[in-house]
């Protein structure tokens, strides 16, 4: 037994010499690898519809400064995706009931940014897979923007200005779902929808005690007491 143990500590012992390498010393100091092959993280219309983070990585040729034709088809490119971007962002957020009115509030907003993403002709908006370009980053996160704010005013406000327009509100119309998605409705429009629209725009309105209403006018009131006489 004892010679046993004797064979394993001297089997286990630590070498007196340097620790062998599987490395040879150059290769710690080589240059990492990198994987330049597209992810699934690429910004696209897929991932713009979606609201979803992406990396800006399409492959593009070098700029080589401004082209009317590029410029004229990157435009052309984004505007053809608009209704069916602005069309979705809407129906998504109102689970599948559309609203033709905002669609077109969404696609005017969003040619009034697609306007701007021609970024000169200097390259191609989105390359041959689909992607944005690095080229196009604030054009891609500006027309983000008009579909996010879009989608919100389709989940708070739209079956509210649908009523208001119903009911002949004053303020109704366009301006309505901005107005109301950001609690920026006139107390005349308040008022008008809590006493006409308050299920459709309760989870929009103030309490009703702290609405201002207008004080009926001098004809009407003379016209109540002539009648109550």
């Amino acid at each position: 037994m004892k010679a046993m143990l004797l064979s394993l500590l001297f089997l286990g012992a630590a070498p007196s010499g340097p620790a062998p390498s599987s490395l040879p010393p150059e290769a710690l100091g080589a240059p990492p690898l990198v994987d330049a092959s597209p992810t699934a993280w690429s910004c696209t219309i897929d991932t713009l519809r979606a609201g979803k983070e992406c990396v800006f990585e399409a492959e593009v040729p070098p700029a080589r400064g401004a082209n009317t034709d590029v410029e004229s088809a990157n435009i052309k490119l984004l505007k053809d995706a608009s209704r069916a971007l602005c069309s979705e962002a809407v129906s998504i957020a109102r689970d599948g009931t559309p609203d033709p009115k905002l669609v077109a509030v969404c696609e005017r907003k969003y040619a009034d940014v697609v306007g701007r993403c021609g970024i000169e002709g200097n390259t191609p908006v989105v390359d041959a897979k689909g992607r944005f370009a690095p080229a196009a980053r604030a054009c891609y996160r500006a027309l983000s923007s008009v579909l996010q704010d879009v989608q919100l005013m389709a989940s708070v406000a739209s079956t509210c200005c649908e009523c208001a327009a119903r009911s002949q509100c004053p303020g109704n119309g366009e301006s309505c779902y901005a107005a109301v998605s950001r609690q920026q409705a006139g107390p005349t429009t308040l008022a008008c929808m809590d006493e006409r629209c308050h299920d459709a725009c309760s989870m929009m309105l103030p309490p009703s005690a702290s609405i201002p209403r207008q004080s009926p006018s001098r004809a009407s009131q003379q016209h109540t007491d002539s009648a109550a006489l």
